[in-house]
């Protein structure tokens, strides 16, 4: 340094609200082309942007009651738009919905309805949409707002993808991430292409869902919350995907294990399965940067992967199968260029050819 020179100092952003500075993730390189975008709740992305769509269209006005079902990181990031734009939030959660959480939506003003116990996950759902959809008949001024289905979701991660365009060096890149309701990689995706950056596309799936037609398998141990789906969902669109992952619950939690391990990164079990997906893409394709979404934070998962370390497969001595179709499709793990195809059959709502759904949203895992 310049005798004299004075040395800057650092600056952080103050925000004017606490949903500004948890949406905002953190950019950490992994391994060389490989980067992790981890967030508290990459979910605010989605609440936030659909909150202030609803409000400026003029859908849903100050003072009103939005309600949702949902007993994971989005009824907090719904909870939290509501608490910054001076509405109500309803939440309809499952009966296995954590003490933190819910202690963290009452305290946000949040009415939180409990539902009984029931012996399956569907009809867990099942359960809770009925109860949306009392509480609708019962309040009409109440706005249901569908994060499975309603296209407004996808809105808030333009912002998010803004964000990598001015972080990131110009060039290809590749997104991996939980496909989930389908609002933040296919959200994220979209408004990557348009802006004119090669991005391609990595979808990650449990065994058990329907959504990339792996329904006909089943995972005793899959808690993977919400990357998957037991019916359709209106915001997955299957044709901006170009590959597609299946991963059994031992193959994520070695992710994730794995990630804490080698670089000191604790996140969440979807975060620990794209992470091993994307290390695997990364090694097919060494000189283009891969982008991980970590979702959320791994202390929903402490007890039931965290607690277990020692039993956690290495990373390094997994494979995916690669298969050229579904019907070749097994677990623990496989791998398939979708490339950008039409959703299978089980996965389309009727408007689309499908069957007729017998409720609107079942979570793989509350």
């Amino acid at each position: 340094m310049r005798s004299g020179a004075r040395q800057s100092a650092a600056t952080a952003t103050v925000h004017e609200h606490i949903t500004d500075a948890v949406k905002t993730p953190d950019l950490i390189r992994l391994d060389g082309e490989v980067v992790l975008a981890r967030f508290e709740t990459m979910k605010v992305y989605a609440a936030l942007g659909a909150v202030r769509s609803l409000l400026r269209r003029g859908r849903v006005v100050p003072g009103q009651t939005l309600v949702d079902s949902s007993s994971g990181i989005y009824a907090v990031a719904l909870a939290m738009a509501c608490h910054r734009y001076g509405l109500r939030c309803h939440i309809v959660a499952s009966t296995t919905v954590d003490a933190t959480m819910l202690a963290q939506l009452e305290i946000l003003g949040a009415t939180v309805d409990k539902m009984p116990p029931s012996q399956s996950l569907r009809l867990d759902q099942e359960l809770r949409v009925r109860h949306v959809r009392q509480l609708l008949a019962e309040r009409p001024d109440f706005h249901w707002m569908r994060q499975y289905h309603d296209a407004v979701h996808h809105e808030g991660y333009r912002e998010f993808a803004e964000l990598l365009d001015a972080s990131l060096p110009e060039g290809p890149l590749t997104v991996v991430g939980a496909v989930g309701t389908g609002a933040s990689t296919g959200g994220l995706a979209r408004a990557l292409r348009e802006s004119g950056r090669a991005v391609r596309l990595v979808g990650i799936q449990p065994f058990g869902s329907v959504t990339f037609a792996s329904e006909q398998f089943s995972d005793p141990e899959a808690i993977i919350a919400g990357i998957g789906s037991s019916i359709p969902f209106g915001n997955v669109h299957h044709e901006l995907y170009d590959t597609v992952h299946w991963l059994d619950f031992r193959h994520a939690m070695a992710g994730a294990v794995g990630l804490l391990r080698r670089h000191a990164v604790f996140a969440g079990l979807s975060t620990g399965a794209a992470h091993l997906a994307a290390s695997w893409e990364a090694a097919r394709d060494p000189g283009r940067l891969h982008l991980v979404l970590g979702a959320d934070t791994g202390h929903r998962y402490t007890e039931r992967v965290f607690t277990r370390h020692a039993e956690a497969l290495d990373p390094a001595g997994l494979r995916p199968r690669p298969i050229a179709s579904l019907d070749a499709l097994r677990p623990p793990w496989s791998v398939m260029e979708w490339g950008r195809r039409a959703a299978p059959e089980a996965a389309r709502l009727p408007e689309q050819g499908g069957a007729p759904a017998p409720v609107p949203t079942v979570e793989m895992q509350p």
